[in-house]
């Protein structure tokens, strides 16, 4: 087992830890705060760097690497950077009524990031021999699965 593999899980790990309390710490606080902020930028470069980790990782493998995993995985730090500089730009010139819609913005942005996260987490797992097509049906599925909840909840609360 390579060396870096701990390190990049962790990175990774941590992003979606600061990612996470970020959006849902925006969601229930009810607008968008400097704090969220920090929090989305703390994700963003975790997940920068365990992705980059893995990359070199696969670089140097000899196994099967998916593509699959590695565009989903660009896609979601493309996404996470476009949403951190809306957030700075939200909290720095925004009014407060986009300071107060912007959760629903962070919801969409964490649950496409949760596609890689996931495939990442299917790929990873020894026991699980699954193939891109299944990796992928999975991988959307329990981020659409949270998503629905969420719109369930948020519809519910609106009533």
């Amino acid at each position: 087992m390579n060396s870096l593999i701990m390190p990049a899980s962790t990175a990774i790990t941590l992003a979606l830890v600061f990612y996470t309390i970020g959006v849902f710490g925006e969601r229930r606080a009810g607008t968008l705060k400097k704090s969220h902020l920090a929090l989305f930028w703390l994700g963003l470069i975790c997940d920068t760097t365990g992705t980059t980790i893995m990359t070199a990782i696969a670089r140097t493998s000899t196994a099967a690497v998916s593509p699959l995993h590695a565009i989903t995985g660009l896609l979601a730090i493309i996404f996470m950077l476009f949403h951190a500089l809306w957030a700075t730009f939200v909290t720095v010139r925004g009014s407060e009524q986009s300071r107060q819609g912007f959760h629903k913005l962070s919801i969409c942005v964490w649950l496409i990031w949760l596609i890689p996260y996931c495939a990442g987490l299917f790929i990873g797992i020894p026991v699980f021999h699954f193939g891109d097509a299944a990796v992928l049906a999975f991988s959307v599925c329990i981020p659409a699965l949270i998503g629905i909840v969420l719109f369930m909840q948020e519809r519910k609360r609106a009533c």
